[in-house]
């Protein structure tokens, strides 16, 4: 796990010292560089060492015959299988790294070897025979790559912050992306809120040179836009899900340096510490105490969590988080987000990688991707309840409509009202995109002085346009779960995260042959009534307790709400000040005042929208007032 980035074009000056500082907790282990000048490529790479920990594995890492140099940032998992095929194949290896396997791997096979892969990386590969650079980034977009273009050059990196210390001309707000992020609480991709600065998509690859993108494909296509459901029983989908998960974890366990685990009481994670637990009985997990989370209508995790350590005979970390410290701490989150994204899930997946390293764990393996395979979020069961009452005529439904605008609703149950009201207004395509909303539009279109270039789903609806004509409007929005809020939020918060403390974080739920297998099991065993997580829960019902099986879902959340009432209110307050979201020209000062105004009352729960804007004014203060 390491933070990677280069330049191709016009090259006036090494691109090192710009680029160690803000880099280098992404890899604090080793650093090092690779110029070619007469080709105009730089390469740089800052190392967290994983696998192989000498210095066999340091990076830019050449080929023997030094064409090939490649600076890499991830884990392969089935690295150790491609390695004896190309060892069948009379070729010799100088290290145990997995560097060196997809160094390669390219030599034998060419792009072609990027269909081999099974793991998490992005990386950069230059071949001096064809005087260009190979940019890759793994199927599900665990790990980030950003690029752009300025001057005739083009420039990638890990995190936006190096490809602004490489062209700091960048920083020109691109407002349609952020009126996706207020929309969603975070920028759908490729797009993110640099006009300039894209994301190079999950499963895609790029070849660049001299400055140009020569040509770019996608080299992966996500099994769930396939129609591939076919008749697999109850007892295979159990069966299958067990072994394939089991064998994720079993793969991902595999490191030079100690595994943790975060353990939130839930499913996902706690299926995962149980499979973990049969390689390293002793790993260590980690969970949060955040307090008052009752008052937002969640469930306490930690007793579960510990319900889980206890029946797994495993040791639990909990850090408890100081509302104190909120403020600095959201500066620092924003800091290394690189984009604003307005979840406080963020918070606490910092301040558990942090309790990590601080115990010698440079691993932690998350339960994130079960709800995006198996179908776990509140929105796959709105989706099989809108279904229903699509079936209705269109006068009762408009009925239906305008009672829920009758039921007074407290919270996070008056915007899934809203959200509900607003799908049952489109046809059944067209309103899958609203599934994800957080901002409504009438509130948005208030909020923002410029107006909407287009509809903020519009990314989506294209997306979809790729799926068979016979997938299941669930397989739909699970693709549109795994493509977007996967690849574009929770990743991306855990990705940089983890690496704001120097940790990698592995989700063995995105193993590809789990991946594949869970996109083949029918909709009746992911959603069976209101059960969700069907098959998965079966599938562990041998190896967790019953009351975490059984337990009603819950999110990875803080009481935001809380917090922008009491412990944040000053800070609030200040930092959207009316003179300065007047100065900064985005948003409604009025707009924003009469929310806060409304919050604090009670009247309205405009709590996240608060928050992003929050986030967003010190995302402008860390990243524009330069």
């Amino acid at each position: 796990m390491c933070g990677i980035a280069g330049l191709s074009g016009e090259i006036k000056q090494p691109i090192t010292e710009m680029l160690k500082d803000v880099l280098e907790h992404r890899g604090p282990d080793d650093s090092g560089s690779f110029e070619v000048p007469e080709y105009h490529i730089q390469l740089f790479h800052q190392r967290l060492a994983i696998l192989d920990i000498t210095t066999a594995g340091h990076q830019p890492m050449l080929s023997p015959d030094g064409s090939l140099a490649l600076v890499y940032n991830g884990e392969i998992y089935n690295f150790r299988t491609l390695r004896q095929e190309l060892e069948q194949q009379g070729y010799q290896f100088q290290s145990q790294s997995d560097t060196e396997v997809v160094l390669t791997a390219y030599r034998a096979w060419g792009v072609d070897f990027l269909a081999k892969l099974n793991g998490i990386f992005a990386f950069a590969l230059f071949d001096s025979n064809r005087k260009s650079v190979l940019l890759a980034r793994d199927q599900m977009g665990v790990k980030p790559l950003y690029y752009a273009r300025s001057g005739g050059n083009l420039a990638f990196c890990s995190e936006i912050k190096g490809l602004i210390q490489l062209m700091p001309d960048l920083c020109e707000i691109d407002q349609q992306a952020l009126r996706g992020y207020f929309s969603f609480i975070y920028c759908p991709g490729p797009g993110t809120p640099f006009k300039a600065v894209r994301k190079l998509e999950p499963g895609s690859a790029m070849w660049v040179r001299e400055g140009e993108i020569e040509t770019s494909w996608r080299f992966f296509r996500l099994p769930s836009l396939d129609s591939s459901q076919n008749n697999m029983t109850s007892g295979e989908a159990i069966d299958g899900t067990n072994h394939f998960l089991r064998q994720a974890v079993q793969r991902q366990m595999i490191a030079d340096v100690p595994v943790g685990a975060f353990l939130s009481g839930g499913v996902d994670s706690t299926g995962i510490v149980a499979f973990a637990r049969e390689q390293d009985p002793d790993m260590r997990c980690f969970t949060i105490r955040t307090r008052d989370g009752r008052d937002e209508g969640e469930i306490d995790d930690l007793p579960f969590a510990q319900m889980a350590a206890d029946h797994l005979d495993v040791s639990l970390d909990i850090i408890d988080v100081n509302a104190d410290q909120i403020p600095r701490d959201i500066e620092k989150m924003i800091w290394h987000l690189d984009e604003p994204i307005s979840d406080p899930a963020s918070l606490n997946t910092l301040y558990i990688s942090e309790l990590a390293r601080k115990n010698g764990i440079k691993v932690l393996l998350s339960g994130t991707g079960g709800d995006d395979l198996f179908s776990g979020y509140r929105r796959h069961h709105a989706l099989a309840i809108s279904q229903h009452l699509n079936r209705l005529p269109s006068a009762l439904r408009g009925l239906f409509v305008n009672m829920l605008e009758l039921i007074p609703a407290r919270g996070g149950m008056a915007r899934r009202r809203d959200k509900l009201a607003h799908v049952l207004e489109q046809s059944e395509q067209n309103g899958l995109p609203t599934y994800f909303l957080w901002g409504m539009k009438d509130d948005l279109d208030k909020l923002f002085l410029a107006p909407a270039k287009a509809p903020a789903e519009a990314e989506m609806q294209q997306f979809l346009s790729q799926a068979d004509s016979n997938t299941t409007a669930l397989q739909q929005m699970l693709a549109l779960d795994q493509r977007y809020f996967l690849a574009d939020h929770n990743l991306i918060y855990a990705d940089k995260m983890g690496m704001a403390a120097s940790v990698e974080i592995r989700v063995p739920f995105l193993d590809l042959d789990l991946v594949r297998f869970a996109a083949r099991i029918p909709d009746r065993f992911k959603l069976r009534g209101r059960q969700s997580k069907w098959a998965l829960k079966q599938a562990l019902k041998n190896d967790i307790p019953n009351q975490i099986l059984t337990r009603p879902k819950t999110g990875f959340g803080a009481p935001i709400r809380r917090w922008m009432k009491n412990e944040l209110k000053e800070f609030m307050s200040d930092t959207l000040s009316y003179d300065a979201v007047k100065r900064r020209g985005l948003f409604d000062a009025d707009f924003v005042q009469r929310l806060m105004s409304e919050n604090n009352s009670g009247s309205r729960d405009a709590a996240y929208t608060l928050f992003s804007l929050l986030s967003v004014e010190i995302w402008c203060q860390k990243f524009l007032d330069r």
